[in-house]
């Protein structure tokens, strides 16, 4: 176990848009992190973040990042069809994994990571930022304190009118899909976790590929990756999916990359029978007293998903939990079952057909 009197060393794999978030927290955490290597197949992009955040040592083969002995822990960011191989590999280096979402790609990878977490004994912690969420935790403490009562039923949408984000993100090959697994699994995880993780006992779900990365739309900007091409698209648009629990509960989900909607929309809401909760677009919860429904509203610092600030919780909880001091919110067994769902959702819409779980 690593010893807490001194700095958690940290290795940053992929140095991509999502690792400046990684890299930022530590910083910003620097009294129990520290930044020892970096490495990113770009060998340029890899240097230009280890001047920036003060990294000692730069690889492009996370082969040689993994094999130094002055490393902990190691946060993998990049392309998603290669999240499992290198969380074994650094997992069997003896290194502590703090893996963005989603785990992997397949079911079949999932288990050989969770595999490997149990043979190694290391901690796997999957990268679902919103868990980590101020407001997600205050939530969390109304559900626990039984407020909502039973969660039946809850409903989340992530809807982009225009932001697909082209590059490694729209080909398939790499990232495994398009809105639903890059954005549908926040929202699917947020919400099952804070229905107490029920057993899945279906999934129904649809996808759409209707418009492409609509690279001819004028007067508004939106995000792209570094490798954008316009050319280049196969993954989905749009997708929805009803996905059924054994104890009778449901929750409904639709996401985009683009479509033909008035605004961007982002809602998590969740309803028991003594409350409902709304987590986006802010915090709020319902509730009834003397004969009276309340909207209640609670007073915080973050009403709704704070970026940075979450990113900050989530790696502070990994250095943590890599040192005993607590359990992380996210273990590979949560990451393996969200794997899971989500190949179902796709599986259901290639085939016309409900998923039933064994």
């Amino acid at each position: 176990m690593q010893t807490a009197n001194r700095k958690f060393r940290i290795g940053v794999i992929g140095t991509g848009s999502i690792s400046s978030v990684h890299l930022d927290a530590y910083q910003a955490n620097s009294e129990a992190a520290e930044l020892v290597a970096v490495c990113d197949l770009n060998e340029e992009r890899a240097a230009a973040a280890a001047a920036k955040y003060g990294a000692a040592h730069v690889y492009t083969d996370y082969r040689e990042l993994l094999a130094r002995d002055d490393i902990d822990g190691v946060s993998i960011c990049t392309w998603n069809n290669s999240h499992a191989e290198i969380s074994i590999a650094a997992l069997e280096a003896g290194k502590h994994v703090l893996c963005e979402k989603p785990l992997c790609m397949t079911v079949e990878e999932a288990l050989r990571v969770e595999e490997a977490v149990k043979r190694t004994g290391k901690l796997l912690q999957v990268g679902v930022v919103r868990r980590y969420a101020q407001n997600t935790a205050i939530l969390k403490n109304f559900v626990d304190a039984g407020d909502l009562g039973e969660i039946y039923y809850a409903k989340a949408n992530c809807i982009r009118r225009l932001g697909n984000p082209g590059g490694w993100f729209s080909d398939r090959e790499r990232s495994g899909g398009g809105p639903l697994i890059d954005l549908g699994v926040h929202i699917i995880d947020v919400c099952w976790y804070l229905m107490g993780k029920p057993k899945v006992k279906s999934v129904s779900g649809n996808t759409y590929n209707k418009l492409g990365n609509r690279s001819n739309i004028a007067n508004l900007g939106f995000y792209k990756a570094a490798d954008y091409d316009p050319t280049k698209n196969d993954v989905e648009d749009m997708a929805n999916a009803l996905i059924r629990f054994e104890n009778g509960a449901s929750l409904m989900v639709e996401v985009s990359f683009t479509l033909h909607a008035k605004n961007d929309e982002l809602s998590v809401k969740l309803y028991g029978d003594k409350g409902g909760a709304e987590l986006e677009p802010a915090l709020q919860i319902v509730t009834e007293k003397n004969d009276t429904i309340l909207n209640v509203t609670p007073q915080t610092d973050f009403s709704t998903f704070d970026f940075m600030d979450s990113f900050r919780r989530e790696t502070a909880h990994f250095i943590r939990s890599a040192q005993g001091e607590c359990e992380t919110l996210s273990p590979v067994e949560d990451g393996v079952e969200i794997i899971k769902i989500l190949t179902a959702i796709y599986e259901s819409a290639a085939t016309g057909r409900e998923i039933v779980f064994d």
